[in-house]
């Protein structure tokens, strides 16, 4: 199939009704479609006017620019997807199973409120412990210390209740003096909201465990949190001290992960689903793109040197599967599914059911090229979708 990344994609992803060049731009994709490119995989991030302008207008509908759950973002990105996009689908192999679909990851943003809490710190006597944790340390060591202290002294607390405690604790050998917040979550359980320890004040320029304003805290605290591993749109609560007028207040604060650093979550938080084209309509996908590397070959050619030894002795010498039919190293269809079960069980071995793949891998049919294989996991095992 011919493959061609065009130039105006940049551009094309601002359509907006009033744009002069919008009927240029779908008379280009009829025209790739009509020359059989149809697979297109691209990221999208829907716009103020994409929420709001009025369905006929090519926009969602909705009243405001966010969504007001996942599952309604699912269903009218959908449709959303199928009204902009009708010349992005499928294209299929000879053998009628699919070749290339088109896949899009979007970018949304889906109202979800949290809530901020204020204080007076209060903390826990020395004599308060025993009772709870029957030895005469003087600190919890358990979780469970902490919710048992807080419903004796709560009994009467009610959802969404807020507590901030500063107890001493102790893990891994060291005893440690910590600030806390705890929300009532209803039947006995507080959600604990993370604060800082004398150390971290100090890493952000403190003198004292505490800020002496709310914007020096809205300052130092997105710069002082953790961007290792954090996931896209990752929103994180977080308990700070505030020192005025001899007394020590503590606050509760959010911030969401934009990708590059925390910012201030204003309780619209940005998400991103990727959806694929089945065909006829684009659905939510979970699929997972993989390109196979030299470690992967070598893989299925140690788990199935025993049953096709020609067609892994091939493998092993060019790193790619021969797909030439007829040939004595061809691999079939059904063979190259076993060949991305080996490698998916190897890279991937704690995959969920329904859990989809496609795989990338390198073949010789005369020339040197790539083909994809989707599949699903089923039954605890990858089957061709």
């Amino acid at each position: 199939m011919k493959k061609f990344i065009y130039l105006l994609m940049a551009i094309g992803f601002v359509f907006t009704s009033c744009n002069p060049m919008e009927d240029i731009y779908a008379d280009i994709d009829a025209n790739l479609a009509k020359e059989g490119i149809v697979a297109k995989d691209f990221d999208y991030t829907l716009t103020e006017a994409d929420y709001t302008d009025e369905i006929e207008d090519g926009g969602l509908g909705l009243n405001y620019p966010n969504f007001s759950s996942d599952d309604e973002a699912k269903e009218l990105i959908s449709s959303f997807l199928n009204a902009k996009y009708p010349y992005f689908g499928v294209a299929f192999k000879a053998d009628g199973t699919i070749d290339e679909a088109s896949s899009a990851i979007v970018t949304y943003a889906l109202y979800n409120k949290i809530n901020s809490y204020s204080a007076e710190i209060r903390e826990v006597e020395y004599a308060e412990y025993s009772p709870i944790t029957g030895n005469t340390y003087g600190n919890f060591d358990e979780n469970s210390h902490l919710q048992d202290y807080l419903n004796q002294e709560y009994p009467d607390a009610e959802d969404d209740d807020f507590v901030s405690l500063r107890y001493d604790y102790y893990s891994d050998g060291v005893n440690s003096t910590v600030a806390n917040g705890f929300v009532y979550q209803g039947d006995s359980i507080w959600m604990q909201i993370s604060g800082f320890s004398e150390a971290e004040y100090e890493a952000m320029g403190e003198s004292f465990p505490n800020f002496s304003s709310e914007d020096e805290a809205e300052t130092k605290i997105p710069l002082a949190l953790s961007t290792e591993d954090v996931e896209f749109g990752t929103v994180k609560p977080v308990m700070y001290e505030l020192y005025s007028s001899g007394v020590t207040t503590s606050y509760t604060i959010a911030f969401m992960f934009n990708d590059v650093e925390w910012v201030e979550y204003n309780n619209v938080q940005s998400k991103r689903l990727q959806f694929g084209h089945d065909g006829t309509n684009w659905v939510p996908d979970n699929t997972i793109t993989y390109v196979m590397g030299a470690a992967d070959y070598a893989a299925v050619v140690s788990a199935l040197e025993g049953t096709y030894p020609t067609q892994t002795a091939s493998v092993g010498n060019y790193s790619n599967f021969d797909r030439r039919s007829g040939n004595a190293a061809y691999w079939s269809t059904d063979m190259l599914v076993e060949a991305v079960n080996v490698v998916l069980d190897n890279v991937a071995p704690s995959a969920e059911e329904n859990q989809k793949y496609t795989v990338t891998f390198d073949i010789y049919n005369g020339s040197n090229t790539t083909e994809n294989i989707s599949v699903i996991k089923t039954g605890g095992v990858w089957v061709l979708q």
